[in-house]
């Protein structure tokens, strides 16, 4: 769990609840949350860091759908072998027998982009 979540408390109690055990991770630990870590930077840098806006919520919230929209749809991922999320959902709902090689090919490519020398 990634500590400074707006709504912890609920979120840890409905947790409980269905007996789903919960690990709270040191801030900005990329080693042990890489993949969350890697996102919030993008957004950092790819949204908020060039977003003119009054982050008035109601004038964000349509900012940030807008910015989805480019994030899945336009933007192509490294991790993706460089395709977008759609393009790679598409692939992986088309060619039922190579997702074993599209999944591999990501893991690979993790693997390889986290390897420390």
């Amino acid at each position: 769990m990634d500590v400074g979540a707006e709504f912890e408390f609920i979120f840890e109690e409905e947790c409980q609840r269905r007996g789903i055990k919960l690990f709270v991770l040191p801030p900005c630990s990329p080693k042990l949350n890489g993949g969350v870590e890697r996102v919030h930077r993008t957004h950092s840098e790819e949204f908020y860091e060039v977003t003119e806006s009054s982050f008035d919520l109601a004038e964000l919230r349509d900012e940030l759908l807008e910015w989805e929209q480019v994030y899945n749809t336009v933007r192509p991922h490294q991790v993706l072998g460089y395709v977008t999320p759609l393009k790679f959902l598409e692939q992986w709902k088309e060619y039922p027998r190579k997702r074993l090689c599209l999944t591999n090919h990501m893991h690979e490519h993790m693997a390889l982009t986290n390897y420390k020398r």
